[in-house]
């Protein structure tokens, strides 16, 4: 052969080429089986790869150039973390407001008891601890203290007031445990419905729904079991208290006087309160539409992707030289650890880089940053399309751009291609949408042959001996294999580079004939340059092109396909048009929260009409929802948030805090109405009680929320805004609005039979009580104005339990009041002629 070839043992000369940090590589990439643990695959590789070094030649090393497992590990890490600081900062405000290290105690136990119980129910249906079932944990934290933070105020409250622990425990427990069996099947009503989102955003919120559902039961239960029990044998009544606890108690009292009056004008202003609230539904209403909106916000991962695009017809050595013009522009920064290129992947006209950033600790700029500051170099390059991306969130796969928007038709591909022409350039014009493109591209650069059957049977040949011929010689072909050593070899034929170079090279090719005669291929066939589809795609057995896109700084996904959208219609309103990739699911996901928030809705009505017994005390309880609303999207908007998967994650949260209040005012109002208190003052005197364990529970919230929130703004984890702002405005209006709504309601003599009781309320007491200003309530000795006097010849005496102030309404309209020891409570009938008693 060496007379008439040149045979070389020498490496695969295939359309593909790869460096690490500048140097040639050969790349070796680790794919996980479905069932396989990242975390487990990288541990083994870390374990393995000293081995495999030693056993490589001189001069050679093995590295990971491309590791997603980094991320994994600093997000569950730093979840970790924020789960540590949550737990502290809940301590410290259950301490506020209790000052005892012995109550601290009881919610601080319930914490790792609930999440042990979490664990196992999350062993039992076969989930991991990753990112979205630990951020469940996380969440759980707050949702868990919540219920032993009730109950454990309740019986505290009568411990204070001199009563024995244990009949104390006995006593609160007894009346908070409705509430609390109601708050725990409300809130796994909440989250069971993400449980059945379809999509793979669906999937991905199934392990968090179900594990942060299951984390609400294990809570509910150790609130009524084993807080209780704590109680009695930890909790003991003080007789006397340092200055702080008097100096703090003197502040509590007077955020509830302050309270009070604040209650006592909103039970009295009944249309304004409804108009308000309308007002807050409509600008809640306009301020959704003005969020942007997207699937997920950007993760900062530690990774930056370079994507090189030439044009159709390039070569590998093209295509190869921009991609290493492309490293030029980073490999210089100071945020860059490492690098890795790969020219030829997926196809020769296109090249990927890999660059790694150092930790998330030794760099000041976010890959965000950094990839808006290389933009405008990538965009320079002239002969290709270069730009860098982040990757996608929500470990979804792929590197394309984020805007896939399918154009169809039942056209011709021509009439096709002129759509998408023109699409694109209504996308260039846009300066939002960068690095316009599209798969439709009918200018791909060939050499047809067009073989002359005739003669190629006058000479002795086919056609497939032709075809099989210029394969062999231009594109080359494996003929055989050969064995040295222990290695086998592939034996490849194919002309010389120099001599495959232009279009006439392809006709001096010479085809066998007759006795072996040699015909040049020209005299057997025509060639001609031309240009020719690179690919025909169908999408729904429809003809189609994608159109992709990447987003500009603060342009969201929503936001650009109403854009794409809109232009289409305008250049082509016969055309049809669907989604793929992140746009397709990021449309799924908002097409599917508006049934997962009714279904939310529609088992929380559901579970607590049954608890209740009535249908009116749950629309009492979730009327509070939309002005929570109005609070959360103010404070997205004020905080840049977007509306995104982990915002409808917020928004399905609140609408289980909003009830879990709700529950205790309409509880205790009910227990109220059963000992014979008048409506308004059942209502009002119900929400003046909870309002510490309701403040407790808010601050608790608040501490692990902002921790959540810092910890999805820590460089790396994900940057999601959730509406925090939503939990103070839920509290304001299940102290407030949910009052007004309740003295409204009840006063409707339509709905009055849906408050009649069974059971246990059977014997609802229904006689009159003097409705008393318990808003003006004194601080020292004097006559008040009593707004509605009460029966002449009674006289009923009050002292509340946080006040420690006594209150009489006289046959005479006048309420009088005098000092009280502290934690007081009783109720005389006396006549009203007489003072108040010296023994009280």
């Amino acid at each position: 052969l060496r007379d008439v070839a040149r045979v070389e043992l020498g490496e695969d000369q295939s359309r593909f080429s790869a460096r690490f940090n500048g140097r040639t590589a050969v790349p070796l990439g680790i794919v996980k089986q479905a069932v396989a643990n990242p975390l487990e695959i990288s541990d083994a590789l870390q374990t393995m790869l000293p081995q495999i070094e030693r056993t490589l030649p001189e001069g050679m090393k093995v590295e990971i150039a491309y590791d997603t497992t980094v991320f994994i590990r600093s997000s569950i890490k730093e979840v970790y973390t924020t789960i540590a600081e949550a737990v502290v900062l809940v301590v410290l405000v259950i301490f506020f407001f209790l000052r005892s290290g012995r109550a601290v105690l009881i919610p601080l136990v319930t914490i790792p008891v609930s999440l042990i119980g979490t664990f196992a129910l999350m062993a039992a249906l076969g989930f991991s601890i990753n990112t979205l079932t630990l951020l469940a944990l996380v969440l759980a934290i707050g949702l868990v203290v919540d219920d032993a933070i009730v109950m454990l105020e309740n019986i505290y409250r009568y411990i204070e007031q001199g009563m024995k622990p244990r009949e104390a425990a006995f006593k609160g427990s007894g009346e908070i445990a409705f509430a609390i069996i109601a708050m725990t099947l409300t809130l796994a009503a909440v989250y069971a419905p993400m449980a059945f989102q379809t999509g793979r955003t669906g999937k991905l919120f199934t392990e968090f729904a179900l594990t942060l559902a299951g984390a609400v039961l294990v809570s509910g239960f150790t609130a009524l079991t084993l807080s209780p029990m704590m109680c009695a044998r930890l909790l003991r009544h003080e007789t006397r208290h340092g200055a702080m606890y008097q100096r703090i108690e003197g502040w509590l009292a007077a955020l509830d006087r302050g309270y009070r009056s604040a209650l006592r004008h909103v039970l009295g202003w009944r249309w304004a309160m409804l108009g308000g609230a309308a007002a807050m539904t409509v600008a809640m209403l306009w301020l959704f539409t003005t969020l942007p909106q997207e699937l997920a916000p950007e993760e900062d991962q530690g990774l930056m992707i370079g994507i090189a695009v030439a044009p159709e017809g390039a070569t590998m050595e093209y295509t190869d030289g921009y991609v290493q013009k492309m490293a030029e522009f980073y490999k210089d920064l100071p945020e860059v650890e490492k690098y890795f290129q790969i020219t030829g992947f997926p196809v020769v006209t296109q090249g990927i880089n890999f660059v790694r950033f150092k930790d998330w600790s030794e760099r000041d700029r976010s890959s965000a940053q950094i990839v808006g500051s290389l933009f405008p170099q990538f965009m320079g390059l002239a002969g290709v399309m270069a730009f860098p991306i982040t990757p996608p969130a929500l470990g979804q796969q792929g590197f394309g751009q984020p805007v896939q928007f399918v154009v169809q038709t039942t056209g011709t591909w021509e009439e096709l291609d002129d759509i998408v022409q023109r699409m694109l350039s209504r996308m260039r014009d846009n300066p939002l949408l960068t690095n316009p493109d599209s798969d439709l591209k009918l200018n791909k650069p060939e050499l047809r042959v067009e073989v002359n059957r005739e003669k190629i049977s006058m000479v002795g040949s086919s056609v497939a001996e032709v075809g099989r011929t210029v394969e062999t010689m231009m594109g080359g072909r494996n003929v055989t294999r050969f064995k040295q050593g222990s290695e086998q070899y592939d034996v490849i034929v194919q002309v010389e580079d120099k001599a495959r170079q232009t279009p006439s090279d392809l006709s001096s090719i010479y085809v066998r004939g007759n006795n072996d005669e040699m015909v040049q291929l020209a005299n057997l066939a025509t060639v001609t340059e031309t240009v020719a589809a690179k690919e025909l795609n169908h999408f729904n057995k429809l003809r189609s092109a994608t159109i992709s896109a990447g987003l500009g700084p603060d342009y969201a996904m929503g936001d650009a396909l109403e854009w794409m959208e809109a232009a289409l219609a305008e250049v082509a309103p016969e055309a049809l048009y669907d989604l793929s990739g992140q746009a397709r699911e990021f449309r799924a996901s908002s097409s599917s929260f508006a049934t997962l928030l009714l279904l939310s809705v529609i088992f929380i009505y559901l579970v607590l009409a049954a608890q209740f017994e009535s249908f009116i005390d749950p629309f009492i309880i979730l009327f509070s929802v939309l002005p929570a609303f109005f609070g959360a999207f103010v404070a997205l908007k004020l905080s840049h948030g977007s509306w995104n998967i982990y915002s409808q994650i917020g928004v399905i949260t609140l609408i289980g805090l909003i009830a879990k209040h709700g529950i205790l005012i309409v509880e205790f109002a009910n227990q109220l109405r059963e000992r014979g208190e008048a409506k308004l003052q059942a209502v009002a005197e119900a929400a003046a009680l909870r309002l510490r364990p309701i403040l407790m529970t808010t601050g608790a919230s608040q501490h692990w929320l902002r921790q959540i929130r810092q910890h999805f703004a820590r460089p790396a984890c994900r940057q999601a805004g959730r509406p925090q702002g939503g939990l103070p405005q839920v509290r304001a209006t299940a102290l407030c609005r949910s009052n007004r709504v309740a003295r409204w309601c009840q006063c409707v003599p339509l709905w009055e039979p849906a408050c009649r009781r069974t059971n246990r309320r059977k014997r609802f007491a229904r006689r009159a009580c003097p409705r008393l200003d318990l808003g003006r309530a004194p601080t020292q000795s004097g006559v008040v104005p009593c707004r509605s006097p009460g029966r002449p010849g009674s006289v009923r005496l009050f002292a509340h339990q946080t006040w420690g102030e006594l209150m009489r309404c006289g046959g005479n309209g006048d309420m009088k009041a005098t000092s009280a020891g502290p934690k007081t409570v009783f109720a005389l009938v006396r006549d009203a002629r007489e003072g108040v008693p010296k023994a009280a």
